[in-house]
């Protein structure tokens, strides 16, 4: 008996493995859960099931088949959930999936959206990230500055030209 890979301490089979077989989800964590452990398993099958129907127009087997092939699954964290308990229609749940591409660890952080068509949890998209604040390190450089380069011309006539 093996533990489940979405990291809950549970086995598979008492975990995950009734969901990806078609039970459906009691919560949205739950689902979150079982799409991780998915992509662990190759259950592509389950990827596409737990889509909204909007979600699923453009759902790919290739491409997840692709990234779930190509990646060695690290370990999954719920960072937060809010609401998309058993009597809830939607749900947020925050999540840190860590895997390894092409040798490079990565780790993808998400805040997930879910809600229910015909009583069921589904996926049906993410909250937008918010944008992150650049900070300029050096002053910005005008137009009619001298170019940093060194160049003696002005920037707007050297490395500011539109390429």
């Amino acid at each position: 008996m093996s533990n489940c890979p979405c990291g809950s301490g549970k086995s598979l089979a008492t975990c995950c493995g009734p969901i990806l077989g078609g039970a459906p989800a009691p919560t949205a964590e739950a689902l979150m859960r079982s799409r991780y452990t998915a992509y662990v398993q190759r259950e592509y099958g389950h990827l596409e099931r737990s889509l909204c129907a909007e979600q699923r127009k453009d759902y790919s087997v290739d491409e997840a088949k692709r990234w779930a092939e190509s990646s060695e699954w690290l370990g999954l964290t719920i960072l937060h959930t809010e609401k998309g308990g058993p009597t809830d229609e939607q749900g947020l749940v925050e999540f840190s999936a860590r895997f390894r591409t092409e040798g490079k660890e990565q780790e993808h952080v998400e805040t997930a959206i879910f809600g229910r068509e015909e009583g069921n949890w589904v996926y049906v998209g993410q909250v937008a990230p918010k944008g992150q604040t650049v900070r300029r390190e050096q002053p910005k450089v005008g137009r009619n500055d001298p170019c940093p380069c060194g160049s003696g011309k002005k920037f707007k006539k050297c490395c500011g030209t539109a390429a």
